[in-house]
């Protein structure tokens, strides 16, 4: 039981946490029903991320026993069978779209992309270079908008551009990472790192970086925006999104880690302490109005 658990990936749930971005900055945090929806989609999303990992680890089994750490997981270590994998990801995935109609046929229909691009990813996207990262980062941008659909809100375009240039740029270090932790075997484990290079991901490393920031920067003096959250202050949260990238940065050029960012951004003190401290004068500017 606990390798099925493990199978399903719970520590990666925390992913799903976007899907709140839309109620926090529509300012619907504190109405119990938006919260009971967000949730309820929270939950949705998760079981359909977990099918969408075991069908994923169905598909890598082979190349993952060639990984140092991923040889550790259930299925290429042999702990859990195959079959009991194949129910597993269709249970969840059908459970994960039963809930979805249930809850409107907007996010049912953002729910299905979600799943469309699952599989695409798994079984094809993951092995062309570069869109391999844009498809990762398009898993979050639909998350971020199923967020503002359950709840019937607009989603503003800069919620969309932010989280794809972020992910982005969080795809990228983790390329990084991998290429640099396999070197020689890297081609055996992903056939798209083939035609990585660590200068080339540098490179676009260093396009998003610098795009995240200016595209946060913009959206934070953006008159509309100012208008629709009724502060023209956000401004002062911008140091919090250049520590936490430059912290990023830090963790994988210097530390040489990446290769799971949920688990960085929680394991690393002085980036959770960031995101929370942004997150909380996020809320205290858009709700209190400082």
């Amino acid at each position: 039981m606990s390798d099925i658990v493990r199978l399903l990936r719970p520590s990666q749930w925390s992913k799903n946490a976007v899907l709140f971005a839309a109620l926090i900055f529509s300012k619907h945090l504190f109405d119990i029903r938006y919260v009971e929806l967000v949730g309820a989609s929270f939950f949705v999303f998760c079981a359909m991320a977990s099918g969408a990992y075991v069908m994923n680890d169905l598909r890598d089994c082979e190349r993952d026993r060639q990984h140092p750490l991923k040889s550790l997981r259930p299925l290429p270590s042999g702990r859990v069978s195959r079959g009991t994998a194949t129910v597993l990801a269709l249970v969840l995935m059908g459970a994960g779209i039963a809930g979805a109609v249930t809850l409107g046929r907007g996010f049912a229909t953002m729910a299905g992309l979600y799943l469309a691009l699952q599989v695409a990813y798994t079984f094809w996207l993951k092995e062309v270079v570069i869109l391999d990262v844009m498809a990762i980062a398009a898993g979050f941008v639909i998350r971020a908008v199923a967020g503002g659909v359950v709840i019937r809100v607009p989603v503003s375009p800069w919620l969309v551009i932010c989280t794809f240039l972020l992910m982005t740029f969080v795809g990228f270090c983790k390329r990084r990472h991998e290429l640099v932790l396999l070197e020689a075997r890297a081609t055996d484990h992903r056939a798209s790192l083939r035609e990585y290079s660590p200068y080339f991901l540098d490179q676009m490393i260093a396009v998003c970086t610098a795009s995240t920031v200016v595209a946060y920067a913009i959206y934070t003096a953006s008159p509309e925006v100012i208008k629709k959250l009724g502060t023209d202050k956000l401004y002062v949260t911008i140091p919090f999104v250049l520590f936490g990238i430059f912290r990023y940065l830090y963790l994988v050029h210097q530390r040489e880690e990446g290769g799971n960012p949920t688990q960085l951004v929680l394991s690393d003190r002085p980036l959770l302490a960031n995101l929370l401290l942004w997150l909380l004068t996020a809320v205290l500017l858009v709700y209190v109005g400082l």
